[in-house]
């Protein structure tokens, strides 16, 4: 679609003319003001908006588990006891995996805590955990504590890859230089594949080059990047990442998470591994009073049986995204974005700047405005007018396009109406 941008309505609705995937837009619930008029919502980095299916996937769990009790494990249209295998295929369509390398289970942090119990084993001189310097409070909560538990103090043990002076994004370069000089002492590195706050997506196949070359594990929090961007995490060899599927995968709030452990330690039985009784092997979980036996890849890390609502709403959306798949929603975010980049650079001030990288290789949908002298009060106007963002302290408005039910005549208002504000 790749045409010269113009800053009017009829271009915008031009765009939304030839968008091949815009239909899609009427499968989800958007919210409504008093009028009956649709919000412009820019928020799914935070909550992705509900499909119009997912009551009917999560009816369909209620109706059997009214008709058949306990016997809808085996019974239900789709039955319970191997549920999260129904979501397996797709999943790892979404973030370039084998099925084997991927599960849904949990959620974000806990798995996070799941995977660090096998892939940070500090010794006693190699035992840094390097992480991005804005990376999410979560994921420095989780690997802080990870180093207390290992008798690690976090002013010692947690190394940061932090942007130059003046400067909002992190260089490639600059994580070489902490590796070559701490790399010996640095046992895991676990970077957000898209930085939270500016938006930026990361090499995550060069940071796992990097780290494995001087010896550490590699994980990845996709958090911001699954649904969003390709992670293609099979060939990038990470050794492992997590995900939430409640933005950009659009399952509900606080529905469960995802893991990817890569192939090559599927069968690794040296792997230290928290475990319960969903980890055991399937064919004879039944039979009780047994030794464990742990399944091999992804599925090994999971602990209990699977809450089947929350999995009910995840599939529904993952239908949707194995139908329009990767390819197409990546060549629409980016014609969106770029398109939503053009219309902001019209806008003669100097009271908001973009902070995410104009490269669209760089980022994924989100574009971060920095509002200058941190005036939440704008945030709080383009609400007040339905166009719902998100606000990030200190001074960020995130605005997430999504290609699944954003338009590009969204964009243009959005951009006209912050126009008008500042």
């Amino acid at each position: 679609m790749s045409v010269a941008y113009e800053a009017t309505l009829e271009f915008a609705k031009s765009l939304d003319q030839q968008d091949k995937i815009a239909h899609y837009r009427e499968q989800f619930h958007i919210p409504k003001d008093k009028g009956g008029n649709n919000w412009i919502y820019m928020c799914g980095n935070s909550l992705g908006l509900q499909p119009k299916s997912t009551k009917e996937y999560i009816n369909q769990e209620l109706e059997d588990w009214a008709n058949f009790g306990v016997e809808g494990h085996f019974e239900a249209k789709n039955p319970w006891m191997p549920y999260h295998e129904f979501l397996t295929e797709s999943m790892a369509k979404v973030v370039g995996a084998k099925p084997i390398e991927v599960v849904t289970m949990n959620t974000l942090t806990t798995n996070l805590h799941l995977l660090m119990v096998s892939f940070y084993q500090p010794t006693k001189t190699k035992f840094k955990i390097l992480i991005e310097s804005d990376a999410f409070p979560s994921d420095r909560y989780a690997v802080e504590s990870q180093l207390r538990f290992h008798g690690f103090s976090p002013k010692e043990g947690l190394v940061e890859w932090k942007p130059r002076p003046g400067e909002d994004l992190l260089r490639m370069e600059d994580l070489e230089t902490i590796l070559k000089e701490q790399g010996d002492e640095i046992a895991l590195l676990l970077i957000g594949g898209v930085n939270y706050y500016t938006g930026q997506s990361l090499d995550i196949k060069k940071i796992a080059e990097l780290g494995h070359a001087k010896n550490c594990m590699v994980g990845i929090d996709l958090a911001h990047g699954v649904g969003n961007i390709k992670p293609e995490l099979h060939n990038s060899g990470v050794d492992f990442a997590a995900w939430c599927t409640y933005k950009y995968l659009n399952s509900g709030p606080g529905s469960l998470g995802g893991l990817f452990v890569h192939e090559k330690h599927a069968n690794d039985k040296s792997l230290k591994k928290f475990s319960g009784w969903w980890s055991h092997n399937k064919t004879t979980r039944f039979n009780m009073r047994q030794e464990l036996d742990v399944m091999p890849g992804a599925e090994g890390y999971q602990l209990s049986n699977p809450p089947i609502l929350s999995m009910a709403a995840i599939k529904a959306s993952l239908d949707m995204f194995n139908e329009v798949g990767m390819d197409a929603l990546r060549e629409k975010s980016e014609e969106l974005t770029g398109y939503f980049e053009y219309l902001l650079n019209t806008i003669e001030s100097d009271a908001i700047k973009i902070i995410t990288p104009s490269n669209p290789k760089e980022r994924g949908c989100q574009l971060s405005i920095q509002v200058k002298n941190a005036d939440k009060g704008l945030h709080e106007k383009l609400t007040a007018n339905h166009i719902i963002t998100d606000w990030r302290e200190p001074d960020v408005i995130r605005c997430a396009p999504i290609p699944l039910y954003n338009s590009f005549e969204d964009v243009y208002k959005m951009v006209g109406k912050l126009k008008e504000l500042v």
